[in-house]
């Protein structure tokens, strides 16, 4: 029998996940400003989505943009923001922080990790800002999290392929390795094989066009159109993974 990847789509909104939905994904990554790598989302977003979504949805935990050495205010942040995805009846957190030499934050990585109680916990891409990526590795094991999203350390995770492998191997089972960052249905299936991940990670974004009918040309800086993930984006996402007839 073969083995079918999971499929996790990354949505900045409730019309990215209802879009995911639609398409076929096994999971949603859900947070705000697609633009700037991604922050928490807002109380509605999480609780519209909650209500209209089947599908498990996690929830990116990220006060602001920028690099992942945090203070004392954000991480109050980052904390109120886990409680209140419990709350909501989220199925899991989405997180990570750095040390300003390059290191996990294991001090602070842990409080927020024993916050999210029950929920799985996935250590998002700061990992792959890390200084030395095996240590950084064994860190994120050490605090319990039950997946990291990684692209090795690379600009994608089509050409951190390789590194992706290594960790899967050193892994040993201990944790789940997802990979992520310019997946396409073009590239995903050749990305799963190579690296070994049997969890992947894209947005599946398209432009969204505005039914805006006027637009008052003056205001140069108001863009009508937006990205979303999309529901036939994600179908061919599904579709490339679903090729693989490996078994294990």
């Amino acid at each position: 029998m073969s083995m079918r990847r999971l499929l996790e789509v990354a949505c900045d909104g409730v019309g990215s996940a209802l879009a995911a939905q639609a398409g076929g994904a096994d999971r949603v990554e859900l947070f705000a400003d697609l633009a700037s790598g991604g922050l928490t989302p807002s109380h509605a977003t999480l609780a519209v989505t909650r209500d209209r979504v089947r599908l498990p949805v996690f929830v990116l935990i990220r006060p602001r943009a920028g690099d992942f050495l945090y203070g004392d205010w954000e991480a109050e942040v980052m904390l109120r923001d886990i409680q209140h995805c419990r709350a909501l009846g989220m199925d899991g957190v989405v997180l990570g922080a750095l040390t300003a030499e390059g290191d996990v934050d294991a001090a602070l990585c842990r409080e927020l990790v024993a916050a999210a109680g029950d929920l799985p916990v996935t250590f998002h891409r700061a990992f792959d800002a890390a200084r030395d990526l095996p240590a950084a590795l064994e860190a994120v094991v050490g605090l319990g999290c039950a997946r990291v999203l990684s692209s090795g350390g690379q600009g994608s995770a089509v050409d951190g392929a390789d590194v992706l492998a290594g960790m899967v191997q050193r892994s040993a089972g201990r944790i789940g390795i997802i990979a992520g960052a310019g997946l396409a249905a073009s590239n995903i299936a050749d990305v799963a094989q190579r690296s070994g991940c049997t969890e992947l990670h894209a947005s599946a974004k398209g432009l969204r066009r505005s039914a805006m009918q006027h637009h008052n040309r003056a205001l140069t800086g108001l863009a009508l159109d937006h990205q979303q993930s999309d529901a036939t984006q994600v179908a061919a996402l599904r579709a490339a993974l679903d090729t693989l007839t490996d078994t294990r």
